[in-house]
């Protein structure tokens, strides 16, 4: 895996990550979001499979985190552009999305902004829009995850004051599930965590403010395939925010893990990127007929 800095036409700069497509015969680039507070290296325990089914993996550190300038007041929306960016710079036209927790609505972001570039979308226990109607936001939401998001809701001051606190973490946030996750293959987890805290907590807040802001798209807006993966024990986003995704998103398909909770969901993913090259390869299709028809 290279890592590169890449300055964008604002003048700030993303910290890159590229695994490349050497050894991959009919490489899918898929663009992987990071969750919250984390650092922008794509997935390890899923590079495997990414391999076997001829995965190109690319993503960045969201702005505030690791290597990436901030970018004040940044809203769900900007992943899009920043992603297009990224895109355009290493020359590739058409690509896939995958996020997981926080990473669940930028991945969806890029989904609904750039048509006909994103084949298609996976979300794994990702968030639904602050203020959806029909959706209890908090509920069944694990009280310390709730109280970090409420300060979010408040405003920025409320947020930074909250964070200077020094709030404690609750181990009631994970499951048993979740905790055999992280000390087995997802324990990469605990690597990309650190990393995105060491300057502060700049990034989680800009991060945590974006999800109670209005998002800046409509995950109704998505037309390309979407896959939803949730944990049905999930403390840390409850799956009624899928659910509530899926009743919204024509496109969107979704697996419940009745098992699961927030990180164990992720014993899927091999599954999930199957389940991506295949929906990605059948839009790649269509679109290319597409284009066919309107040239002959």
């Amino acid at each position: 895996m290279t890592e590169t800095d890449l300055t964008l036409e604002d003048g700030r700069t993303l910290h890159i990550y590229d695994t490349g497509t050497e050894g991959l015969m009919r490489p899918l680039t898929v663009f992987w979001h990071h969750g919250t507070p984390n650092i922008g290296a794509p997935p390890e325990p899923l590079f495997e499979a990414a391999s076997r089914l001829n995965l190109r993996w690319v993503s960045h550190d969201r702005p505030g985190y690791g290597g990436s300038s901030p970018l004040p007041g940044r809203d769900v929306a900007s992943a899009a552009h920043d992603v297009e960016q990224i895109a355009d710079a290493l020359g590739i036209r058409e690509f896939a999305v995958m996020g997981h927790s926080g990473g669940g609505p930028h991945a969806l972001a890029c989904a609904a902004l750039l048509p006909g570039r994103v084949l298609a979308a996976v979300s794994m226990a990702g968030l639904a829009p602050y203020g959806a109607s029909g959706l209890d936001y908090f509920g069944g939401m694990n009280p310390s995850g709730a109280a970090s998001l409420r300060a979010a809701a408040e405003g920025r001051a409320a947020k930074e004051a909250y964070e200077a606190s020094d709030p404690e973490f609750d181990p009631e946030t994970f499951t048993p599930a979740d905790y055999a996750a992280l000390s087995g293959s997802w324990k990469w987890l605990n690597r990309v965590v650190g990393p995105a805290m060491k300057h502060g907590p700049g990034g989680l807040i800009a991060d945590d403010l974006a999800y109670v802001a209005p998002w800046g798209f409509a995950p109704s807006q998505i037309d390309a395939p979407i896959l939803l993966l949730h944990g049905t024990q999930d403390r840390v986003v409850p799956s009624t925010h899928s659910e509530w995704l899926l009743a919204h998103c024509p496109t969107a398909e979704l697996w419940r893990c009745p098992e699961d909770g927030h990180i164990s969901v992720l014993n899927s993913g091999e599954a999930a990127l199957e389940w991506l090259r295949s929906a990605s390869d059948r839009t790649a299709c269509e679109v290319h007929k597409g284009r066919h028809h309107l040239h002959s």
